[in-house]
Formats: structure tokens, sequence, C-alpha cells
């Protein structure tokens, strides 16, 4: 019994020890830089018991993807960065944002694949959150008319009986009908007058991260959009590992303290998906061997959406069928005297001591050699590893390559706007 309450009286202090640092938005002493959290930090509200399987992260991921395809129609701070995995079919790092006069402090995640801001807002019919905000208490808070231009660059435009400016929205398996507010979003030390976002009123579904989501693509409403002036249409992130104790990585938002010396490859746009941060990947190389891909299956086509992005949400790094499986059996084949297995959804699993090859993606101009801990997923009980990639699902993604965030963590990727160039260097993020 006395050792029993010996391990809760240890257990209660390294929480409250780790709960010291969840306010902080200065990591490393950087005031412009905000933590970035993942959603099982023990910062987050929105941790879970572990108990998550492999194959129900796979088919989250599998809804992500249905939800980059739907992107197809027709159109100086850091930040504390959280892992929010168990947010289901949603972003799986989180962000501090204070939004209102006074700020009302919300946790939004990150999404590099979406444009618009959008949170709970009091009233709201459907919000999983008890956390809202209440534009009521913001004394710069306001709604746009109808003919405002921020109205027409909102995702499917509506106009209420009172001439005020809402929209609605698909994300993932949830729709949210939102108005269009306009309040001051603080980040760190900046405080962003007149920014745009959606006030959500209404929401269906389980796939919404719970007190909103913060857009960083390229459209108009978007973070990076709406403070070009500020942060020069120039940003980075380092996403902590999921197995690290603080689970604290970086945003960093502006030109200012981004690394010198980093890798880059140039930037993409695709007219069709403008959201989303395409680049061109001219192969992929399993330990010394460049893997033999058909050129149809990493080419980027702006008519079909076929190509490789970088997406902040989707977990595990999905390849079209053809590319996926070149991989996979030239990794198989690397693999000494060991026979693959199926786990959880992932078909390439292996038990007991095995030595692994290497991954590197190739991208114009950089190469990018994944270290074990982004290529290799383990078992609870850590008697089992597996490649942590899978073939893209068979729908109208079936063209599209996402380097995911298990591969991008500890690593800082820049999304550099003026000079259409995306980079990435390795860093530890916690």
């Amino acid at each position: 019994m006395r050792i029993q309450l010996l391990f809760l009286f240890i257990s209660l202090l390294i929480l409250n020890s780790e709960s010291l640092n969840c306010n902080g938005n200065s990591p490393q002493g950087h005031p412009s830089d905000l933590r970035v959290f993942h959603i099982d930090s023990p910062c987050s509200p929105y941790k879970q018991p572990n108990t998550v399987s492999w194959e129900s992260t796979l088919i989250k991921d599998n809804a992500r993807l249905q939800y980059l395809s739907s992107l197809a129609v027709g159109k100086k701070p850091w930040v504390p960065i959280a892992s929010g995995r168990s947010i289901v079919q949603s972003p799986t790092y989180i962000v501090r944002a204070n939004i209102g006069t006074p700020a009302q402090p919300m946790l939004v995640a990150l999404d590099t694949s979406n444009d618009v801001t959008w949170v709970p807002c009091s009233g709201c019919v459907g919000c999983a959150s008890s956390v809202l905000f209440d534009p009521s208490k913001s004394s710069s808070s306001r709604t746009f008319q109808c003919e405002a231009p921020q109205c027409k660059q909102a995702p499917n435009p509506t106009c209420t009986v009172s001439k005020s400016c809402g929209f609605n929205m698909t994300y993932g398996g949830s729709t949210i009908t939102a108005s269009l507010t306009q309040d001051t979003l603080t980040l760190t030390n900046d405080a962003i007058p007149g920014y745009t976002f959606g006030c959500i009123n209404k929401a269906t579904g389980t796939s919404l991260p719970a007190q909103g989501l913060m857009g960083l693509g390229r459209g108009p409403l978007s973070l990076i959009s709406q403070t070009q002036n500020l942060y020069k249409s120039t940003f980075s992130y380092c996403l902590p590992n999921s197995k690290s104790s603080s689970f604290s990585g970086t945003l960093r938002l502006g030109p200012k303290f981004q690394p010198v010396r980093i890798k880059t490859t140039p930037l993409l746009k695709n007219p069709r998906r403008s959201s989303l941060y395409y680049v061109n990947m001219v192969g992929i190389r399993v330990g010394n061997k460049i893997v033999d891909i058909p050129p149809s299956a990493l080419a980027f086509n702006p008519a079909t959406g076929a190509g490789t992005i970088f997406d902040s949400g989707t977990v595990y790094t999905r390849l079209v069928e053809p590319a996926y499986v070149a991989v996979r059996n030239e990794f198989r084949r690397r693999v000494k005297n060991a026979n693959a297995t199926s786990l959880g959804g992932f078909d390439t699993c292996y038990s007991g001591s095995v030595v692994f090859p290497s991954v590197t993606f190739m991208f114009a101009g950089m190469n990018v050699t994944l270290p074990p801990d982004n290529l290799l997923i383990h078992s609870s009980s850590g008697s089992t590893s597996c490649l942590a990639m899978a073939a893209a699902p068979n729908n109208v993604n079936s063209v599209l390559n996402v380097i995911a965030s298990m591969q991008q963590q500890n690593h800082r990727v820049l999304i550099d706007l003026p000079n259409s160039r995306l980079g990435i260097s390795r860093e530890t993020c916690t």
C-alpha cells in the first residue's frame, strides 16, 4: 500500500511539473515562437488513454485523405505545438491562440491544408467543446454584411435575412455552419486586429477539432494571407515526436529566426487545389537503391490533383499504390532472415531484433533520409515494428502522395511563399 501511495504521489508531482510548462508560449526563450503540442500531450485537454489501435488510426487517415480530395472542388512568433491524435480525422497538433478583447484563450488545431480559421462560439448546436468563444464579451468583435469582400472569399458563403454573411463547409465527416466574424487574434506578443474567421453556430459529426482550427493554407482567409504584412507569408513548424515526454514543438511565424542552412525544394501551385503545398518528389531510395517507380506515380498533374503534398493533419505517409508497392517490396527484400507480417492495417511488420534499411525521399533539389523514429511504428509491447506507411486509399486521392506528420516529426519544415520554396532541416522539437 505504501508503495502504491508513493507511486501515486510521484505521478502527481510529475503531472504537476508538466502542467507548469503548458502556458508558456516561448520555448527556448524566443518571444516570437508559439508552442505546438501533440493532442496526446500532458498539456492537451484532449488527451485520452492510449487505446487507439493502429488500424483505427489508418481509418482516420483515410477520412483525412477523403477530406483532402474535397479541396479539389473549385477552388517572428513561435507558437507551441502539441499533438492532437485523438481528435478523430483531424489535425494532430494544437496551438494556443487568444481571440477577442479581452482575450479568450483557445487551443486550435493546426492544418496546413485548410484556409479558414474557425472556432466554436457561444450558443453552438452540436459543438463538442465546453470552451466556447463568446463574441458578446469582446469589445472588438463584429460580423460582416453580405456585400463585404471577405464574404466572397469564404467557402460556400451564405446570406441571412438580416444580410449578415456566413458560410458552411464539410470537414472530414463533419459539417459546420458559421458566421463570418472579425476580431483581434493574439499569438504570443503579436496582436492581429481585424482577423477574419468563422464563428461556428452549428456542427454535425465527430471529426471536428473540439476548440477549432487554424488554417495555414494559401487561401485569402488563411493566417498566412491575412498576416502577409506582419509575417511576410513565411512560417515554419517543428512537430514533436509522439513519444516525447513534453510533446512540445514550435510554430515560427515570419522570416526572422528561420534556419539559414536548410535544404529546399520548389513549391508547386495547383489552381484546382490552391490550398495545398505541392512539391516535386522525383524518387524514393531504400538503402542505397533508388526504387523503380513508374514516373506517372510521382508526376505533378494539376488537372487530376496528382502529385505530392506535405500535410500536417495526416498521421502516416500515404503513397499511390504503384509507388508504395515498389517501396514496400524493396524494403522487405532488404530485411534479411525475416518474413513480413501484417498488423493493424500495416502490411510490413517484423518481430524481434531486425536490422531495417533506411528510406530517403528524393525531391527536386533535396533529399530527406528518415531516421528510424520517423520510419517505424512499434507495438505497445515493443516486440513488433512496422513500416509506418501505407498505400493511398482507393478513392479520388489514389493519385495523391501525402508526406504526413509522423515522417515530419523532429524536422523543421519551412514554408517560404515569397521564394516559392519548402525547406527541411533536422531539429529536436522537444
